[in-house]
């Protein structure tokens, strides 16, 4: 009598674990992820589990990985979900312009692997960040130096303008002093040119 007590506890603790482990068991244990595209640099990836392809969502732990034509590498960089699209991720950083061979790779909740190939233009300015994705300093703005404002010659006192006109006065010759002394040599020379031609008439001239 005592087993039938035991069987029903085990049948209620069955009851109870199935609902459970059935979608566990639908989904699988393997995770596909689908390079989709990308937007602006960031690289878009979609995760279904592999069985019934329904969308990765809750704790999920994935990077991706690029290589360029040219050499470049970047990555591995944390795979972030998108708000309001279940079971897509991307990232928080952005990949430079250029033809990118990408990888992504899931850890938890199952394992997981996906390539794609994508050409990417150079981002756009103004692009809204992921939320948590650091943002830009502003650019330092350059400050115009001020043009000095060109101030009028101060006017001399009234003083020194008549002090310089008297200086200039005394220092510039008179217009009439050469005129002067060449009329008053003129006349002295021709007096002294009549006193000797009057001497020499009286020499001349006979005595009566």
């Amino acid at each position: 009598m005592r087993t039938r007590p035991f069987v029903a506890a085990l049948a209620l603790a069955g009851a109870a674990v199935l609902p459970a482990a059935v979608p566990v068991a639908a989904h699988g244990d393997t995770v596909h992820l689908d390079v989709s595209g990308q937007r602006n640099g960031r690289v878009s990836t979609v995760a279904t589990w592999e069985n019934d392809h329904d969308p990765v969502t809750g704790e999920f732990t994935g990077t991706l990985a690029a290589t360029a034509t040219d050499g470049r590498m970047v990555g591995p960089w944390r795979l972030v979900a998108v708000p309001g699209e279940p079971g897509t991720y991307t990232t928080r950083e952005i990949l430079p312009a250029g033809h990118w061979r990408v990888s992504v790779d899931c850890a938890f909740p199952s394992p997981g692997h996906g390539e794609g190939e994508l050409d990417v233009e150079a981002a756009v300015i103004g692009d809204p960040p992921l939320p948590g994705a650091p943002i830009p300093a502003p650019a330092p703005t350059a400050t115009p130096t001020p043009i000095p404002t060109p101030t009028a010659p101060t006017a001399p006192p009234a003083a020194d303008s008549a002090a310089r006109a008297r200086s200039a006065a005394r220092d510039t010759p008179s217009d009439t002093t050469p005129d002067a002394a060449t009329w008053a040599a003129i006349g002295t020379a021709v007096a002294a040119v009549v006193l000797v031609a009057t001497g020499f008439w009286l020499r001349r001239r006979p005595h009566r």
